[in-house]
C-alpha cells in the first residue's frame, strides 16, 4: 500500500514538473518547437541600416503591389521577399560603411552608420517595415471605383486623408487589447512562426547534421527550386494553374463543366501544379495549425458539395437563371446588371422609379449563400468566443491588471524592455478619429458619409476586435466585418454607394489594421524586440506605405486612358483591374440598391437573415458536448466559426485554390506533423518561406524582363490562364439566352 502511494506521488510530481516546464517555456507546442527562449538586449535596433533598408523595402513593395494590382496578371508580393533580399544588403552595409560616430550639429546627439555586424533585431524591424508595404491599402478600392467605374471626381487631399486614416485608426485601440492578444501565451499567432523559423535559419549558426542539411541550406535549395519551376506556370504553361479534366471529357455538357471546373464550378477532379494556386487567397497552408485546416476543410466541403448543389438543383432563388458561381450581379433575364439605369447621375443616388421599371438585382446561388454564411460567421464568432473563451478572457482580464502572464517570453520582455506608454495609443486614436470625420464631412461631403457614420463604424470595429482577435491569434483565420458594415449602413443610409463603402472601410479595415499591428507586435514579442522600437517602425512604415500606395494609384488612374474599362481599352491592354470589379459590384448591392431591396422584405434574399440566428446557436451543441465529455479533448478543437466560413474566401478564390490548399495542408500539418515531428519542427515553416519567395522572385523577373515588353510564350493551348471550361458559367434554366451558351428548352 505504501509503495503504491509513493509511486503515485512520484508520478504526480513528474507530471506537475512537466506541466510547469511547459508554462515556463510556452503552453503551445508549436511555439516551443519554433521560438528561441534566448535574448541579447545589447543588440542595436533602430540603426541607420534599419531605417534605410526598412523604408526602401516598404516603399518598393508598396509600389510593386499597387502597380500589379491594376494589371490583368496581378501579383501580391509578401514581406518574405524583402526579408530574404535585405540580409545580404545589410551585411554588405556592415562591411563597407564607416564606423565613426557622426555628430548632429548644434546638439549632443550622435550616431553611427555602422554600429557593428548586421544583427537579427535589425532584420526583424526591417521586415516589419516590409509588412506595412506588403499588406495593401483597402481605401484604394474606393478611389478606384469612384474614378474608373463611376467616372466621378474625388479631391486628391480627401483621397489621401481617407487612405491614411483608414490605415492608422486601428493602431490606436490595438493598444487597449495588446495585454490580451500579445502578452498572453495562449494567443500564439501561428502565421508568425513562419517568419520566426526563417529568421532563425538565416541568423543562427548551425552544425550540419550528418547526411543532412542545415536549415539555411534547406531554405536555399527550396528557394532555388521554387524559383526555377515557377517559370513553367507563370510563363510557359499557365494552364497548369487549374487542370479540370472533367471539362476535357464532356466538352459540350454545361452540367459536367459546372461540376468539374476548378475556376468557375465545383472543381471535382480539378487540381493544379503551381504553388501560387495553393497559397493564393488563403495564404500558405503550412502556416496553419492542423485543427484549423480540418475545420476549414469541413466547412468548404459542406458548403460547396452539399449546400450549393442542393440549392442549385432545387432552383432556390431562381438559381438556374444564372451561373452557379459568380461574383457579378444580374437582371431577371440572366444578363449582367446595368447599374447606370438605376443611379441618378446628378446627385449620385438611387433612382427608385428606374429600378422598378428595370429589374431587381439577382445573384448567383453561391454569391447569395456566401453573404448568408458571412452573417452566420460573425454571429457564431461572438457566440463561440463567449462560450469557449469567456471564462479565460475574464481570468486574463484579472491577470492583466496584476501582470500575471508568466511564460518565458513575457518575462524576458518585461525584464529587458520598457512597454509602450498607453497615452501613445490614445493620442493616435483621437487624432485619427478627428481627421477621419474631417475627411468625410469636408470637401463638399464627396464621400457622402456623415460624422456619426464614422463614429459608428469605429465603434463596431472596437466591439468586434477582441473576439475576432482571439480567433486570429489561435487559428490563423480572420472573420471580417466587411459584410456586416455594409448591411448596417445600407439600412441606415440607403442609396448612397460612396457612404456605404466608406463606412465599410472605416469599420472593417481599421479592425484589420489593429489585428495586423497586434500580430506584428507578437512577432516582436517572440523575437525580443523593444516594444517602443516596434511601435515607431509600424507607425512610420504605415505612413510611408499609405503614401506610396496612394501616389501609385493616383498616377495610374490619372495617366492610363480608360483604365479598368474593358469596353474601351485597346486589345491586349493589361490595365483591366482584376479584383476591383468585386468591390464595385458590392457597392451596387449594398450602396446603390441597398440591403432592404436585397435582404429585406423588398428583396429576393430575405431568408438569408436566418443565418444570423443559425450562427448564434451553432456553437452551443459543440460547447455542450465539450462539457458533457471533458475527457474527449478533440471536441474542443471543433471551431464552428471556422467551419461556417470554410469557403469564405471563394470569390475571389476558386474551388481549385481550396482543393490544393487543403491537400497540401493536411499532408504537412497533420500527416507529417504527427509521423515526422522532428522533421516538421526543423523544416516546415522554412519550406513555406522558400516556396513563397521563389514564386515572388520569378514573377518579378518574368514581368520586368519579358512580359512588360509583351514578350509572351508561344501561342498554344497551355498559354491561356484558364481551365478550358467555357460552359461552366452558363445558366441552365429553360429559355435563358446568354452569349456563347446553349439555350435549354
Amino acid at each position: 500500500m505504501t509503495s503504491c502511494t509513493v509511486e503515485t506521488t512520484e508520478n504526480e510530481s513528474t507530471i506537475h514538473a512537466s506541466r510547469q516546464h511547459e508554462v515556463n517555456d510556452s503552453p503551445i507546442e508549436e511555439v516551443r518547437l519554433t521560438v528561441s527562449i534566448k535574448d541579447d538586449p545589447t543588440l542595436p535596433c533602430l540603426t541607420f541600416r534599419t531605417w534605410f533598408l526598412g523604408i526602401t523595402s516598404c516603399a518598393t513593395l508598396a509600389f510593386l503591389n499597387q502597380f500589379f494590382g491594376f494589371r490583368q496578371n496581378s501579383l501580391s508580393l509578401t514581406s518574405v521577399s524583402a526579408q530574404i533580399a535585405v540580409l545580404p544588403l545589410g551585411k554588405l552595409m556592415a562591411a563597407v560603411l564607416p564606423k565613426e560616430a557622426i555628430h548632429v550639429p548644434g546638439t549632443k546627439w550622435s550616431f553611427s552608420l555602422n554600429p557593428g555586424p548586421f544583427n537579427l533585431k535589425e532584420h526583424v524591424l526591417i521586415t516589419i517595415f516590409a509588412n506595412a508595404g506588403s499588406s495593401g491599402v483597402y481605401a484604394i478600392n474606393i478611389i478606384t471605383i469612384v474614378m474608373a467605374f463611376y467616372h466621378r471626381h474625388i479631391h486628391p487631399l480627401a483621397a489621401m486623408m481617407l487612405t491614411l486614416t483608414t490605415q492608422m485608426l486601428g493602431y490606436g485601440w490595438a493598444g487597449i487589447f495588446r495585454k490580451f492578444l500579445v502578452d498572453s501565451p495562449y494567443m500564439w499567432w501561428p502565421a508568425n512562426l513562419v517568419q520566426v523559423s526563417l529568421f532563425r535559419a538565416l541568423h543562427e549558426e548551425e552544425v550540419r547534421p550528418k547526411r543532412g542539411l542545415t536549415r539555411l541550406q534547406f531554405f536555399l535549395i527550396v528557394l532555388i527550386s521554387s524559383f526555377a519551376y515557377y517559370v513553367v506556370p507563370n510563363y510557359l504553361f499557365p494552364s497548369i494553374t487549374a487542370l479540370s479534366f472533367v471539362c476535357w471529357i464532356w466538352k459540350h455538357s454545361v452540367t459536367a463543366q459546372q461540376i468539374g471546373s476548378g475556376r468557375h464550378g465545383l472543381g471535382i477532379g480539378s487540381f493544379a501544379l503551381d504553388w501560387a494556386t495553393v497559397a493564393a487567397w488563403n495564404g500558405s497552408p503550412l502556416a496553419y495549425p492542423g485543427f484549423a485546416i480540418i475545420n476549414i476543410s469541413i466547412g468548404f466541403f459542406l458548403t460547396l458539395y452539399v449546400l450549393i448543389p442542393i440549392a442549385y438543383g432545387s432552383n432556390a432563388f431562381e438559381a438556374k437563371r444564372f451561373p452557379i458561381i459568380s461574383s457579378h450581379v444580374f437582371d431577371a433575364s440572366g444578363s449582367k446588371y446595368n447599374v447606370g439605369l438605376v443611379l441618378n447621375e446628378t446627385n449620385f443616388q438611387f433612382n427608385q422609379q428606374a429600378y422598378d421599371d428595370y429589374s431587381k438585382v439577382h445573384l448567383s446561388i453561391f454569391f447569395a449563400f456566401a453573404y448568408g454564411l458571412s452573417f452566420a460567421t460573425l454571429a457564431s464568432t461572438i457566440s463561440h468566443v463567449a462560450l469557449f473563451h469567456g471564462r479565460t478572457i475574464w481570468q486574463q482580464t484579472r491577470a492583466t491588471f496584476r501582470d500575471k502572464f508568466d511564460d518565458v517570453h513575457t518575462r524576458l520582455m518585461k525584464k529587458n524592455y520598457d512597454a509602450v506608454p498607453q497615452w501613445w495609443f490614445y493620442s493616435l486614436m483621437l487624432i485619427m478619429t478627428g481627421l477621419a470625420m474631417v475627411t468625410c464631412e469636408g470637401f463638399g461631403r464627396q464621400l457622402q458619409l456623415p460624422y456619426w457614420g464614422v463614429l459608428l463604424a469605429l465603434g463596431l470595429a472596437v466591439f468586434f476586435l477582441l473576439p475576432i482577435g482571439v480567433i486570429s491569434a489561435t487559428t490563423n483565420q480572420q472573420p471580417g466585418l466587411n459584410v456586416i458594415t455594409e448591411l448596417i449602413i445600407g439600412f441606415m443610409y440607403p442609396g448612397r454607394p460612396l457612404a456605404n463603402v466608406a463606412f465599410k472601410t472605416y469599420g472593417y479595415i481599421s479592425m484589420v489594421q489593429a489585428i495586423t499591428f497586434l500580430s506584428d507586435f507578437k512577432l516582436g514579442h517572440y523575437m525580443k524586440i523593444p516594444p517602443k522600437s516596434m511601435f515607431i517602425v509600424q507607425l512610420v512604415g504605415t505612413v510611408v506605405a499609405s503614401s506610396v500606395y496612394f501616389g501609385t494609384a493616383w498616377w495610374l488612374l490619372t495617366s492610363v486612358d480608360n483604365i479598368c474599362d474593358l469596353s474601351k481599352l485597346p486589345e491586349g491592354s493589361p490595365w483591366t483591374c482584376p479584383g476591383y470589379d468585386v468591390f464595385y459590384y458590392a457597392s451596387i448591392i449594398w450602396g446603390v440598391v441597398g440591403p432592404l431591396r436585397m435582404f429585406g422584405h423588398l428583396g429576393i434574399y430575405a431568408k438569408m437573415n436566418y443565418f444570423f440566428l443559425f450562427g448564434i446557436l451553432a456553437p452551443v451543441p459543440v460547447w455542450i458536448l465539450s462539457r458533457m465529455f471533458p475527457e474527449k479533448k478533440w471536441i474542443r478543437f471543433i471551431n464552428v466559426p471556422i467551419i461556417i466560413s470554410g469557403a469564405g474566401n471563394m470569390l475571389p478564390a476558386t474551388s481549385v485554390n481550396y482543393i490544393c490548399w487543403i491537400t497540401v495542408g493536411v499532408f504537412f500539418n497533420i500527416f507529417v506533423y504527427r509521423r515526422y515531428k522532428s522533421w516538421w519542427a526543423r523544416h516546415n515553416y522554412i519550406l513555406s518561406a522558400g516556396l513563397d519567395a521563389g514564386v515572388a522572385f520569378m514573377a518579378i523577373l518574368c514581368y520586368f524582363s519579358l512580359q512588360i515588353k509583351d514578350i509572351n510564350g508561344m501561342n498554344w493551348w497551355g498559354l491561356e490562364l484558364d481551365d478550358h471550361c467555357p460552359l461552366a458559367s452558363c445558366p441552365t434554366a429553360p429559355g435563358i439566352q446568354v452569349e456563347d451558351c446553349p439555350v435549354f428548352h
